[in-house]
Order: C-alpha cells, then structure tokens, then sequence
C-alpha cells in the first residue's frame, strides 16, 4: 500500500513545520532560562534586551516563513 502524493506531500509539511516550531521553542528556551536573559533583575539589562529582540526578530522571521511555506502547498 502506498500513499498519494499530495497526502504524503501534506504529512511532510506538517511534521516539517512541528519540528522546526520545536526547535525554535528549544533553542528560544534554553538561552533565555539557561543563560538568564529572560528574566529581569531589577531592571532590564543590555542583555535582556538583546534576548528579546532576537527572541521577536526570530519569531516573525519563522512565521513568515512558515507562511510561505503553507502558501505553496495551497
């Protein structure tokens, strides 16, 4: 038994999208937890503000291209 291809072309993008969600989330959390620049003490450092803009710089960056990704499968 073999799959369709636009099925199976359909399961890859999913699993390609989960994964690379995953990693962003495992990357985002381990620098931000691991090294401390999620959390203020105080007041925000230059660190703190570095984190977060690379934290929302890498989110759009990754939901853009996730969206061009769902669009040509569309």
């Amino acid at each position: 038994m073999s799959m369709e291809n636009e099925t199976r072309d359909f399961l890859v993008l999913i699993v390609n999208t989960i994964s690379k969600v995953l990693l962003w989330m495992m990357i985002n959390t381990f620098v931000g937890i691991y090294f401390g620049f999620a959390f203020f003490e105080g007041s925000p450092s230059w660190q703190n503000i570095v984190f977060y803009i690379w934290f929302i710089s890498s989110l759009s960056f990754l939901l853009v291209h996730l969206k061009k990704k769902w669009n040509l499968f569309t």
